[in-house]
């Protein structure tokens, strides 16, 4: 067994979701006491997506639905697919630095902004050994 890296991770940030409808998950999620925090659109393939991030307590579930043209996608997936864990952090940059030193399998090829929160978030992805997908993300 390897020995860890250093690397500061503050806790779990969210779990990720992929939808084919967000309003009825947003429903769904809100009977179980969620509630919408943030909602943006985002980009897939030049088209319009929505992200909803639904909070209770300290727990986030990001809810997001592709477009259209990417529903099949989602669908062919099967039951009850997560498609990522996102690990919350204070420094997005170092903590790309460490993990890209220490010959993780990074996915971008630098963080990525995106004009969610209020100032914006920054992430990036890593697979582990059995593809699975795991986020690193700060929230500016």
């Amino acid at each position: 067994m390897q020995n860890a890296i250093q690397l500061k991770i503050n806790s779990i940030q969210h779990i990720g979701i992929p939808v084919t409808d967000i309003n009825m998950s947003q429903s769904f999620y809100s009977r179980l006491g969620f509630s919408n925090v943030m909602e943006a659109p985002f980009k897939h393939g030049g088209e319009k997506g929505t992200c909803v991030m639904m909070q209770r307590g300290n727990m986030i579930m990001e809810l997001y639905q592709l477009p259209d043209s990417a529903l099949a996608e989602i669908r062919s997936r099967g039951n009850g697919h997560v498609d990522h864990v996102a690990f919350d952090v204070s420094d997005i940059d170092e903590t790309f630095k460490i993990i890209k030193e220490a010959g993780f399998n990074i996915i971008e090829e630098a963080p990525v902004f995106l004009q969610f929160w209020k100032n914006g978030c920054k992430y990036f992805n890593i697979t582990g050994p059995d593809g699975e997908r795991l986020e690193f993300n700060q929230v500016i």
